[in-house]
């Protein structure tokens, strides 16, 4: 029946003869389905053209799933595995009859599975399939757990909301009550089964949220009561060995919590005073998880060459750069492993350190006390190292010792935050350093992002128009041929279609050419040009090189690339 759907948007002028067939192909490879699923995937239709038609076919209305507060009981008359097989969600109960929201009102065997399961009357309603992916994300994911340790919240506790009529004892008494306990505990290890790398705890006006960052996107996890915010903040500052009476300054901590089979995890806390209240993030760092092995990082052949030819030279400097969370420590990390010799004494400054390796003395900043990356340095220099590793260059100051040291006889690793591994050296110029000496210290430059990797259990070929693929870059004669893939969502992906990241990297060897280009005052886009001419993959060829192999969507490729 939903191939009506197909013949009416082929009528309506929205899409052609040939992308219908297309989309009956991947219907047909994939075992069935609805056919909108797959015009969506090509790109053929927007969800708003095809919802829109869907309801004018089958005269059923659209709803908004953000109008619906759904109840714990409706939710649990249809079983968790079926609504996400048939992409549907119960919204509300009236006597005998249930209003379940679908992305395809023909699906006949799902109504009969449901209504088999209730013994209801079903009343379809229709909803887009992106909201209602992101709803059932939200509803179903371990949503059971946390609401039955919200149901054991005394509701007649209060926490006191303002700073000025903070009681600390009331306070503290309520981060001890065993709901508290529980619920963090929950957040805590929920986030390291979902693979999170970061936990947002966010107070508004009105309302309080956890979100979870997986695979580099956040996703909105839980809203407690609003009430809990106080004692649920106070809870983790008092684990992170916070001072829960210090509401108007930074702070930042560390909590580690033992799992099961000898399991450690940590956490990095920082917390941030808001308009509301104070703003939670816990950055995961699992040891375990950590990739020291150059070698499956994800470097192309080449540059993988080049940066260990680099790294390898007795002085100099080599620069990571890239925005926060795109793998620089990682990358800094598995350097230092392959450096990690018994004759090499090795220092690193960093701010916080991350992980401890074993055989690298590892300085934690503390500005507070003047101990900061310029006087880490100036205090190595004289520990008699080989290599220096400096979290990052924030300042003329650190820049500059940095620089004196990769001249003096030491390998110096370091990172900025610049947007491509060329206009790091504009960075550095605008930090007052002089040409000459960033022409003569540094041996590489190396810029990367980690892009969301399509879910291998769930991916599937899909149409995309040549011209799009030429249009991010891809030559036209090749764009006709390459098979593009994207996740259609399953449950080892929650729905998402992605499951892991993949590093993307721009790596730039400092070569005479490129050294003179800088003496003579060469802007970031003529350094590029030169750069790439000299066999420099950007970051957006990594991107596209990525995309042939079915590794990563059309969609990511924008996300974390620039055009070139």
């Amino acid at each position: 029946m939903s191939s009506r759907i197909g013949e009416l948007l082929v009528k309506t002028g929205v899409i052609t003869d040939e992308q219908l067939d297309e989309a009956k192909k991947q219907q047909e490879s994939a075992g069935g389905g609805f056919i909108g699923k797959y015009l969506l995937q090509m790109g053929a239709v927007t969800e708003d053209v095809l919802s829109q038609t869907v309801s004018e076919q089958y005269g059923v209305p659209i709803v908004e799933l953000s109008d619906y507060s759904i109840d714990d009981n409706i939710l649990s008359l249809i079983p968790h595995n079926l609504a996400l097989k048939h992409a549907l969600i119960p919204l509300v109960q009236e006597g005998s009859s249930l209003t379940v929201a679908m992305v395809d009102p023909s699906n006949i065997v799902a109504l009969n599975d449901i209504k088999f399961i209730t013994g209801l009357d079903i009343q379809v309603v229709l909803a887009k399939e992106g909201a209602l992916k992101a709803e059932q994300e939200r509803l179903y994911e371990n949503n059971v757990s946390y609401d039955s340790i919200l149901d054991d919240y005394d509701e007649d506790v209060e926490v006191i909301d303002t700073a000025d009529d903070l009681d600390l004892n009331e306070l503290e008494k309520a981060t001890e009550d065993a709901p508290v306990v529980k619920l963090v505990n929950a957040v805590l290890t929920d986030a390291i089964r979902k693979g999170a790398s970061d936990i947002h705890i966010e107070p508004y006006e009105k309302t309080f949220r956890v979100r979870f960052r997986i695979d580099g996107v956040l996703y909105e996890i839980m809203k407690p009561p609003l009430k809990l915010k106080n004692a649920i903040t106070s809870r983790i500052k008092i684990m992170a060995e916070l001072d829960i009476a210090e509401r108007r300054l930074p702070q930042d901590g560390r909590i580690k919590l033992k799992l099961g089979n000898n399991k450690e995890m940590d956490y990095r806390v920082n917390v941030l005073p808001t308009l509301f209240g104070e703003k939670v993030v816990l950055r995961l760092l699992d040891k375990s998880n950590l990739q020291l092995d150059m070698t499956k990082l994800g470097f192309e052949k080449k540059q993988l060459e080049d940066f260990q030819r680099e790294i390898s030279k007795p002085f100099g400097m080599v620069l990571v750069t890239g925005p926060t969370g795109s793998g620089k420590t990682t990358t800094l990390y598995s350097a230092l492993a392959e450096l990690n010799k018994v004759a090499t004494n090795i220092s690193t400054a960093e701010d916080p350190v991350e992980f401890n390796l074993l055989g690298i003395n590892q300085a934690q900043m503390q500005d507070d006390i003047g101990f900061n990356f310029a006087s880490a340095l100036r205090a190595f220099l004289r520990q008699d190292p080989d290599v220096i590793m400096v979290g990052e260059i924030r300042d003329y100051e650190t820049a500059e010792i940095a620089i004196k040291a990769s001249l003096t006889g030491h390998l110096v690793l370091s990172t900025l935050h610049t947007n491509d591994a060329p206009s790091t050296i504009g960075r550095l110029l605008n930090m007052g350093v002089e040409p000459f000496l960033v022409a003569s210290s540094i041996n590489l430059i190396l810029a990367q992002r980690l892009a969301r990797k399509v879910c291998q259990n769930c991916k599937q070929e899909v149409a995309i128009n040549p011209e799009v693929l030429v249009d991010i870059g891809i030559p036209a004669a090749e764009a006709r041929q390459i098979k593009i893939f994207q996740g259609t969502g399953c449950d080892k992906c929650s729905g998402t279609g992605y499951k892991g990241r993949i590093a993307l990297y721009e790596v730039m060897p400092m070569s005479e050419e490129l050294r003179d280009f800088v003496l003579n005052g060469a802007s970031t886009a003529e350094l590029k040009r030169e750069a790439a001419r000299l066999g420099m993959m950007t970051l957006r060829g990594s991107g596209l090189m990525r995309l042939k192999e079915g590794m990563i969507t059309v969609e990511e490729v924008l996300r974390v690339t620039a055009g070139e």
